[in-house]
């Protein structure tokens, strides 16, 4: 009985990462894009009311928001008045970034998703160019799940240091 319950035991330790991974390949975990993305009275779509996205425009959405809080994205010194430089220099970052997909871009808007590697997880992040505040408002946001262990902050925060020259 007991040699049974151990083979049950690695069967399950070995088959369900296997099973995850097969599920991610076959891009089981990959999620739907998300209804109502681009800028809509100037915001971006809403924070996700789970602490696996981030976005510039949280407070607006009100205090139950709080956890998606992240600054936007400053304008390059160089960048005339409507962001199209900052934009442009974010889509060079974002294109040579592993698994980012540029979807839609604009002059004034960027699309991406970035994919996992394994488990082709999907995060969904855009950037427009607020004119009147001069900044890149960012939302970004896991399809799938309640938590992304501080990837999307990581993933806007290391593009704020790479558009900064860092």
């Amino acid at each position: 009985m007991r040699r049974a319950v151990l083979w049950i035991a690695l069967a399950l330790l070995v088959g369900l990462p296997m099973l995850l991974l097969a599920a991610g390949q076959a891009g089981l975990l990959a999620g739907r894009p998300p209804q109502g993305l681009g800028v809509q009275d100037g915001r971006l779509k809403a924070p996700r009311t789970t602490p696996n996205n981030v976005h510039s425009q949280a407070d607006a959405f009100g205090p139950a928001y709080a956890h998606a809080r992240i600054e936007p994205l400053p304008w390059l010194g160089s960048d005339g008045g409507d962001g199209a430089t900052t934009l442009t220099r974010l889509r060079a970052l974002v294109e040579a970034t592993p698994g980012a997909r540029v979807i839609e871009a604009r002059a004034d808007y960027l699309r991406v998703e970035y994919t996992t590697r394994r488990l082709k997880f999907v995060d969904d992040a855009e950037f427009w160019a607020d004119p009147s505040a001069r900044v890149l408002q960012v939302r970004s946001a896991s399809r799938l799940g309640r938590g992304d262990h501080g990837v999307n902050r990581a993933r806007i925060e290391d593009l704020r240091r790479r558009l900064a020259g860092g």
